[in-house]
């Protein structure tokens, strides 16, 4: 493995990455398929959804799960990238256009390191995840190539905010592995092979073992490290993670870890022909970096041909700071654009107590009211549904310390969960599905205890211990398989403008759900084809009512159908027109005119209502 950005190797690969060539990859079932190397971009994002994998939580085809699958573990469970090449199949049925994987480099060998973000040598792929240490790195690539094969992209975690633990502190004479934050650096103590702090190693070791330290060469300094201990706002460690210095500029005005970061990840992309990025913790990477990063790395991969590589951030926060990481909201003056998309946190934590009947849904039209007000502000969009690329959306994930599906007073809420994808996959954005939510996984056994203290190692199961675990009939499985299919059917749902839909229980009253267990209503639109998506979100009472449409497109309609339901419900829908009344959410009331479709709907059931005629 190189351990300089200068050796030969990186260079040899960097320079192979503009060569266009093609290879044969067979398959499982015998065929033989030949795909393009570097690997094309797909055309638009928003035609495909994203299956996030955590690595060593998915599976493993040699050995079961080191510890029980359902009980709440920091240590290894085990799972290898050889596990995941063999579902690929698996995720392709669900319906899946990209994969979503967690880091893939190495941590440190004397620390579990089940989740990836701790690295210590960003030029070598983590040995822990192959069959054996010395086929790690060819079985993350032939997973990536017979990814592709498939059709499906595969998108990799990566971190630029920080290292893993590669060293320790002074405090106070003593050596510590974390510190409190202080306002210069501290002393350090390089840790070597076997994750101990070496007292002579205060400065950064020149040549310590593979094992040791932190890798490439380059990047091995104490300059490049804030070494400011835990705390002090955005900026400062986590936990174990040492952050990089990255504003750090040299007597000429260069930025030395900007530099070597971006080397790195082109290196990746040449190495291993991926589609896109995940950025870790991206609201603690300096601003400057950020943009720059993601430009250089975007205009990198467009040299080689892959010309529409996807970047998108974890930025955890409100809207406006997501809009200062994400392209079309970012005003730089040098014309520097930030991540592609967000991570969309602030639908997250609304999205699921609606669909849950714990708050209103007008909770979800207050997400899209202020996400539209900065983009007006910002003369950024060229049509309303353009919004549908900025954002990749969830109900939950690996950071989360339950999983959306948590019956923890018991209960059947399978209906429930479909409900919240069937929202998930009708919203605008790219849509991201947590790894054995098709599964119904629920959290870990303690997450059901009396007392529980709540912690992100309860949502990451061992999927494959799980008996049955990658069963295709489960029902879950098999409705996100449907909703899935429905929306590759239907462009609208994946490029159209969205409006939030006023409904009435009589016919003649309408307005918008603003009590919690109310209808979620809204409808997306493609120039004249109208998608409506209609959920109950109370776990006990069916509602009959009317839900409104748009008059124009569907003037001369003569009906919709149920074209998905989540308790299999199907069949048409009378459409009606006339005068009704809206109620405003401030308690003001107008007359007005309406078309109008029924609906009808039984507890936690979603529809999804298609257009089936003209007159």
């Amino acid at each position: 493995m190189p351990t300089s950005l200068s050796d030969p190797a990186v260079r040899a690969t960097l320079a192979g990455a503009r060569q266009l060539r093609s290879v044969e990859i067979p398959l499982p079932d015998a065929a033989v398929h030949r795909i393009p190397k570097p690997f094309p971009s797909p055309v638009d994002w928003r035609d495909h959804w994203i299956y996030f994998v955590m690595i060593d939580r998915f599976n493993n085809p040699s050995a079961p799960p080191r510890f029980a699958w359902d009980r709440e573990t920091g240590e290894r469970q085990g799972g290898t990238f050889e596990g995941v090449r063999q579902k690929l199949d698996y995720i392709q049925a669900l319906g899946a256009g990209a994969l979503w994987l967690t880091p893939v480099l190495r941590n440190r060998p004397s620390q579990p390191s089940h989740h990836g973000y701790g690295i210590v040598d960003f030029l070598e792929v983590e040995p822990r995840f192959g069959t054996t240490p010395e086929r790690a790195d060819a079985e993350l690539m032939r997973l990536i190539d017979e990814a592709h094969a498939r059709g499906l992209y595969v998108i990799l975690d990566i971190v630029i905010n920080h290292a893993g633990d590669v060293y320790a502190y002074k405090v106070n004479g003593e050596i510590k592995d974390a510190a409190d934050w202080s306002g210069s650096p501290y002393t350090v103590f390089w840790r070597d092979e076997n994750g101990a702090p070496r007292q002579d190693w205060i400065e950064a070791p020149t040549t310590p073992p593979r094992e040791a330290a932190l890798w490439p060469t380059e990047l091995r300094t104490n300059r490049y490290l804030r070494r400011q201990g835990k705390g002090g706002g955005l900026h400062g460690d986590f936990e174990s993670l040492k952050e990089f210095l990255t504003e750090l500029d040299d007597e000429f005005g260069d930025k030395p870890v900007w530099n070597r970061l971006i080397s790195i990840y082109q290196y990746l992309i040449a190495k291993l022909d991926v589609d896109g990025f995940r950025i870790d913790t991206l609201k603690h990477v300096e601003r400057d970096f950020a943009l720059t990063f993601c430009n250089a790395i975007r205009e990198y991969a467009y040299a080689i041909g892959k010309r529409n590589f996807f970047i998108y951030g974890e930025t955890k926060d409100e809207e406006h700071v997501l809009a200062e990481y994400t392209g079309r909201y970012t005003t730089d003056e040098d014309g520097r654009f930030g991540a592609d998309a967000s991570l969309d946190f602030p639908l997250q934590w609304k999205l699921g107590p609606v669909v849950k009947g714990f708050a209103p849904p007008t909770l979800l039209e207050d997400v899209y009211d202020l996400r539209k007000r900065i983009q007006q502000d910002k003369h950024l969009l060229s049509t309303h549904g353009e919004a549908s690329r900025f954002f990749v959306t969830f109900l939950d994930n690996h950071d989360d310390h339950s999983r959306f599906l948590y019956p923890r007073g018991g209960g059947d809420y399978a209906h429930q969960l479909t409900l919240g994808i069937g929202c998930l996959f009708g919203l605008q954005g790219i849509p991201c599905l947590y790894y054995g939510t098709e599964q119904g996984l629920k959290g870990t056994r303690e997450l059901y205890a009396e007392h529980v203290d709540h912690k992100p190692e309860h949502v990451r199961e061992a999927l494959w211990g799980k008996p049955n675990g990658f069963d295709r009939s489960n029902p879950i499985f098999k409705a996100i398989a449907e909703i899935a299919r429905q929306r590759a059917l239907e462009p609208a749902l994946r490029y159209g403008r969205q409006y939030f839909r006023a409904v009435s229980g009589n016919g003649t009253d309408f307005g918008h759900s603003s009590v919690p267990g109310g209808i979620v209503a809204f409808s997306r639109i493609l120039n004249d084809r109208e998608v409506v998506i209609v959920g109950n979100t109370t776990v006990a009472q069916p509602f009959n009512g009317w839900v409104v449409v748009d008059a124009r497109i569907n003037g001369d309609a003569t009906g919709f159908r149920v074209s998905y339901s989540n308790q299999g419900t199907a069949g048409s829908r009378e459409i009606a027109s006339g005068d009704v009344t809206f109620y405003q959410r401030d308690g003001s009331r107008s007359p007005g005119w309406a078309r109008r479709v029924s609906v009808a709907l039984a507890p936690m059931e979603l529809q999804m209502l298609t257009q089936v005629g003209r007159a």
